[in-house]
């Protein structure tokens, strides 16, 4: 039987990260969705992971963790300024997140985000064999499958795309849009998380780029690069495995003891402006103002993930959260019954796995994402059946989970109802619901996702 081809993973970020010093130094493998997905693919195909560590600075040395081989993109601090929080995360991310906050169009950013793609493509190129794979990811490189076809004209490049895709009126803004698009279509498979974002990158694509073709199949350069919908999902059967340890039930169990036994609504997302938290916070706010919920009866957790905080709108929501949460806590608690917990840290898979056991309702209300993998997560875990997934219909997973509890996450009256419907729901509903949630989920996991569109590059 044939082996499969060797992979080339080219991402924003290492899998691992660097830990201790001088001759103890050695790699420790990240946490997150795309190594979760990637790891075990690599591990059984072979091949290396390229790269940045996230510090500025000369490249790494080569490593390896886990089976993976590791190699390192250096940037300089004015590339971490420009290139990641410039042009990556002022003006692409908010542009995507349908400009929830306004996004910035500085033309001293272009050219950065420009050198950096050609680095990560020129390293490509050189950890590339005959007949590999390459497969790029997310907005940080939409030149790269370009680049790299220029120095390897016979790859067979996949692009995947993470988070939303906009719609044409949006796109249009970018002062670059053409060679955004270019640099895209260098690839021979290009994913996206919903079929919405896929369409909307076919339009442009014909619009600005000179492209033509259907909605699956764009021809350019005499090259036909297929589009397709491919939604991320999570490894189901490990969050199944890590929700049934024993030390994992009776943290949960601590947990809840130490709520009081309370019902718990709880959120869990990185700090971020298109997370939908102060909106997710007043409703509940509103609830106990409106004695439909108690803190008696409610108690809101909401764990908060630190992110990009040199960004100004992403210090502007940690403002708000922080001061909504003291709000509601000022005015609602109780000796030994406080309304919202507010942890601003990351948690290991271990005691967020306790925390989705613990949890009756799961607050998923993103203003715009292109999957959120924490509501998967949440059902995954969810292994007696019970548990309620209030999700907003602006995030790629509520095309995949409709029996959740769908929300407009804006429509504060309508979420403040659809929580109060999530607290009373009666069990025998709730496990009906739930059954329906993770069936799709275990048919539809981390391994189907990879496996389809690896299938798709390798046609």
């Amino acid at each position: 039987m044939k082996s499969p081809p060797r992979l080339v993973v080219v991402a924003n970020r290492l899998p691992a990260s660097r830990v201790g010093h001088g001759p103890g130094i050695r790699w420790e493998r990240s946490p997150g969705g795309l190594v979760s997905a990637m790891s075990p693919v690599l591990e059984d195909r072979g091949g290396v992971w390229i790269g940045w560590d996230g510090g500025a600075g000369p490249a790494p040395r080569p490593g390896r963790v886990g089976g993976v081989d590791l190699r390192g993109v250096g940037l300089s601090r004015s590339e971490v300024e420009k290139y990641y929080h410039g042009f990556c995360n002022t003006t692409l991310w908010p542009l995507y997140h349908d400009a929830i906050v306004n996004p910035e169009f500085h033309r001293s950013w272009w050219e950065p985000y420009i050198d950096v793609n050609r680095r990560f493509a020129t390293a490509a190129a050189r950890a590339y064999r005959r007949n590999n794979l390459v497969w790029v990811h997310d907005y940080q490189l939409q030149l790269a499958p370009r680049m790299i076809r220029e120095r390897k004209p016979n790859a067979r490049i996949g692009f995947f795309l993470h988070i939303p895709f906009p719609p044409d009126e949006l796109f249009a803004w970018l002062p670059w849009r053409s060679a955004i698009l270019r640099g895209l279509l260098g690839s021979d498979v290009i994913g996206f998380q919903t079929q919405a974002s896929a369409e909307n990158f076919v339009r442009v694509a014909k619009r600005y780029a000179g492209a033509e073709g259907t909605e699956r199949e764009l021809t350019i350069d005499r090259r036909t690069v297929r589009v397709m919908a491919c939604p991320i999902s999570i490894p189901a059967a490990e969050f199944e495995k890590i929700a049934a340890s024993p030390s994992v039930r009776r943290k949960a169990a601590e947990i809840k003891q130490q709520l009081g036994g309370r019902k718990m609504l709880l959120g869990v997302d990185r700090l971020d402006y298109t997370k939908g938290i102060p909106l997710r916070l007043h409703a509940f706010h509103e609830l106990l103002q409106d004695r439909k919920l108690s803190v008696h009866e409610c108690v809101m957790v909401q764990i908060a993930v630190p992110s990009r905080e040199s960004v100004p709108g992403y210090e502007e929501t940690r403002r708000e959260v922080e001061l909504t949460v003291g709000r509601i806590n000022g005015e609602f608690s109780m000796p030994g019954k406080v309304a919202v917990h507010y942890f601003r840290r990351s948690l290991s898979r271990e005691d967020l796995v306790a925390y989705y056991l613990a949890a009756d309702v799961m607050l998923v209300t993103p203003l715009r994402d292109g999957m959120n993998l924490v509501a998967k997560e949440y059902v995954m875990c969810r292994d007696d059946g019970t548990g309620v997934l209030v999700l907003s219909e602006f995030a790629g997973a509520a095309r995949e989970l409709r029996r959740a509890l769908l929300v407009n996450p804006r429509d504060v009256e309508t979420l403040k109802k659809t929580i109060v419907q999530a607290v009373r729901m009666r069990e025998s509903d709730q496990r009906m619901r739930m059954a329906m949630l993770r069936s799709n989920v275990r048919r539809h996991d981390v391994h189907d996702w990879s496996r389809a569109f690896l299938e798709a590059i390798d046609d």
